[in-house]
C-alpha cells in the first residue's frame, strides 16, 4: 500500500497518509463507500499497534498493517460507536490478528462481535508505551467515544462521528444535540488547547482552534 506524507486528507480507495510523532506513528486510510477513516496507531518503542474503527475493506486494513518481520503487532481494535459503517470489517480484522476489542458499554451490545474491554469517561487505553484517554461524548450515539493522545507538541483527538470540521455529528433530535454540545464543550473544547489536532470519522482533519469560534453558531443553528 502506498503511504504518503501526512496532509489530513485521504481519498476513498487512495493511498494512506502517515504522521510521525516522537513516540507514535499515526496512519490514516479512507475505506468503504462512505469515506470512513481508519487510524492505525503504532508505538515506536515496542512496535505494538492499535486500530481505531475497522470500518470496511478488511483486506485493505490488513495491507495497512503490512507484512514481514517489520510489521507492527496489531493487538487492539477500538470502535468509536455502534453505527454500521464504522464496524463492517471488525469481525474479519479481529479474526486475522486475534485482537482485543474495545468499546463503550452503551454501544457494545450492537457491535457484531463481543467486546473484551468496556471503557468509560476518563479511562485509559494502553498499548506499548502509549496511553489514550477515553472521552465519552453522548449524543451521536449513547456510547460514542473519542480518544486523546498527548504528545510533547500538543494533544491529538480521534473523535469518531462526534466532531467534524464545521460542527458536531448528526443526532436524533434537539435533546441529543444539546447533550453532545454540552459534552464537546465540557470534555473537549474547555480542557484542550487550540492546537489540538482533530481526526474525525469521515473526511478531512481539523483543529480545535479552527472550530472553537463556531461553537455559538452551532448552538444557534441546532445541528
Amino acid at each position: 500500500m502506498d503511504v504518503l506524507e501526512y496532509s489530513g486528507h485521504t481519498d476513498p480507495g487512495g493511498a494512506a497518509i502517515r504522521r510521525d510523532l516522537d513516540a507514535l506513528s499515526i496512519t490514516k486510510l479512507s475505506v468503504g463507500t462512505m469515506d470512513n477513516n481508519a487510524y492505525l496507531l503504532v508505538c515506536k518503542a515496542t512496535n505494538e499497534a492499535l486500530l481505531i474503527d475497522a470500518a470496511a475493506e478488511p483486506d485493505r486494513l490488513a495491507d495497512l498493517v503490512g507484512s514481514g518481520d517489520a510489521r507492527p503487532e496489531l493487538r487492539h481494535l477500538i470502535t468509536t460507536h455502534r453505527h454500521f459503517d464504522h464496524w463492517q470489517a471488525l469481525g474479519a480484522v479481529a479474526g486475522m490478528f486475534q485482537t482485543r476489542q474495545i468499546a463503550h458499554p452503551l454501544d457494545a451490545g450492537e457491535l457484531p462481535i463481543p467486546m473484551d474491554e468496556l471503557v468509560e469517561q476518563g479511562d485509559t487505553v494502553r498499548f506499548g508505551e502509549i496511553a489514550l484517554e477515553v472521552v465519552h461524548l453522548r449524543g451521536h450515539t449513547p456510547g460514542s467515544i473519542a480518544l486523546v493522545y498527548t504528545d510533547a507538541a500538543g494533544p491529538h483527538i480521534f473523535t469518531g462521528d462526534s466532531l467534524f470540521p464545521g460542527g458536531p455529528g448528526k443526532t436524533a433530535g434537539p435533546a441529543e444535540f444539546g447533550t453532545l454540545m454540552d459534552d464537546l464543550e465540557a470534555r473537549v473544547f474547555d480542557p484542550l488547547p487550540d492546537e489540538t489536532w482533530v481526526y474525525p470519522g469521515h473526511g478531512d482533519d481539523t483543529t480545535l482552534g479552527a472550530e472553537r469560534p463556531s461553537l455559538g453558531e452551532w448552538r444557534s443553528r441546532g445541528w
